[in-house]
């Protein structure tokens, strides 16, 4: 069996904007029913968990404005994730929700705290996707002249983690009494500072909150770079991955499974989700058709790549001669999304050819759902890894096309589980 994500690639956002079938979200997207209706619908999948992106800027990388971005809502308006997950909690009882923190700026006591926070108020069901940001407008809404050097940004994730695991750690097991007859509500021997003081970060501790029930939130992480690996190897419980096809997936999975070695995990604890946008129909040639149509429409978008890789590569797009190649240099320079501007990169000799690229997915899934079904359950046995990613369009009717379409027919072959085995996240996680 494999396990199953959604990652939200618009945050609390607008979703499936322009879309066919779209509904109301011009108004639905930043009231909470949407989101609790998604996850009522994935849980009753059985997907493992929900993944919500978040940015913290308004892009004005492409032609110096962000006029493009506001106009088209690319990343913006978009709203902070962490409130809407105990809610997602509340109108379900299995699924996980996992929100999006950029490292660089939450200091660790506030992220411990808020992560214990979370783990209280969903039952355990919380999960923290681990970000260091790109943007150097990011870094200038707190206070930065520009972004941190990217490797020097997991350097100090690294670090940051460790003050926060320091911080979780500071209230022992069994330190929560709350006996009535001593009028003991917690037993102050276990609880304890931890006077942590590295090279960026301090923080006396403890924290003045009590464990949730997992004690440590599940951490999240999406990493291609070298630097980014290390750190998804060394500290996360799920990595969400892209490969371009079927041995860079299975590259990706030995390469993180030899990382967790050197770093005396058992890879077995870390699930390692691929990215996939799967098009279902109700026929193989009207999933064909559908598939067409919708990449039609990407390549006939041009402006729109442009912009994205503008977002992703920290440069103006729009400044650059259209059927010349990049500048020799140019991904050297990056110091945005430096696994998904390789691949851009390596897809076209000029930017025209580039413009083409869609990295959104690790490998095509297109027909009915049987269809689907067998050839995702194929694709794993290859590959050796655990579980997929969904990153579609969202739509009342996407979601049902995969909750109530492809997943019964996952379940049908016995790929995917048929209920939840525990309460708390971390454990469903590890059940398979």
């Amino acid at each position: 069996m494999f396990h199953m994500a959604w990652f939200l690639k618009q945050g609390v956002g607008v979703q499936g904007w322009g879309a066919q079938f779209s509904g109301t979200i011009g108004t639905e997207w930043m009231r909470p029913d949407f989101y609790i209706d998604m996850a009522r619908q994935l849980e009753r999948a059985c997907f493992d968990y929900m993944m919500i992106e978040d940015s913290l800027l308004v892009n004005d990388i492409y032609k110096g404005s962000m006029e493009f971005a506001l106009n088209r809502g690319y990343g913006v308006p978009k709203s902070d994730p962490m409130p809407m997950l105990p809610l997602m909690a509340y109108g379900t009882k299995h699924i996980g929700v996992v929100g999006t923190i950029a490292t660089p700026f939450y200091p660790p006591y506030t992220a411990a705290r808020l992560g214990t926070t979370l783990d209280q108020l969903t039952n355990g069901r919380v999960g923290l996707n681990l970000v260091t940001a790109s943007s150097h407008r990011s870094a200038q809404n707190y206070g930065l002249d520009q972004h941190y050097e990217h490797d020097k940004r997991y350097e100090m994730a690294d670090e940051w983690i460790d003050c926060v695991n320091q911080l979780w750690d500071s209230w022992e097991p069994g330190s929560v009494v709350m006996d009535e007859n001593s009028r003991m509500v917690v037993d102050h021997t276990k609880v304890h500072t931890v006077n942590f003081e590295g090279k960026y970060y301090k923080s006396r501790g403890p924290l003045n909150t009590a464990p949730g029930p997992q004690r440590r939130p599940v951490i999240c992480q999406a990493g291609g770079s070298p630097a980014g690996r290390a750190f998804g190897s060394k500290h996360a419980d799920t990595i969400i991955a892209s490969g371009a096809g079927v041995e860079e997936m299975k590259g990706y999975k030995e390469d993180v499974v030899k990382r967790m070695n050197a770093y005396g995990r058992d890879p077995e604890t870390c699930k390692v989700l691929f990215l996939i946008s799967p098009i279902i129909a109700e026929t193989d040639d009207a999933a064909r058709d559908k598939r067409d149509r919708q990449r039609a429409a990407e390549a006939a978008d041009f402006e729109a790549r442009l912009e994205r890789m503008s977002y992703y590569s920290g440069f103006d797009m729009s400044k650059f001669d259209l059927d010349e190649p990049l500048p020799e240099d140019f991904l050297s320079r990056v110091n945005g999304h430096q696994s998904t501007m390789n691949a851009v990169v390596k897809s076209g000799r000029t930017l025209r050819e580039m413009t083409r690229f869609a990295n959104t997915e690790s490998i095509e899934f297109y027909g009915s759902p049987d269809t689907v079904a067998a050839q995702m359950g194929e694709v794993m046995e290859e590959i050796g890894g655990d579980g997929y990613l969904f990153a579609n369009t969202v739509t009342r009717r996407t979601v049902a096309e995969i909750a109530d379409g492809l997943a019964p027919a996952l379940k049908k072959r016995g790929l995917i589980r048929k209920g939840y085995d525990h309460e708390l996240f971390r454990d469903n996680l590890l059940a398979f």
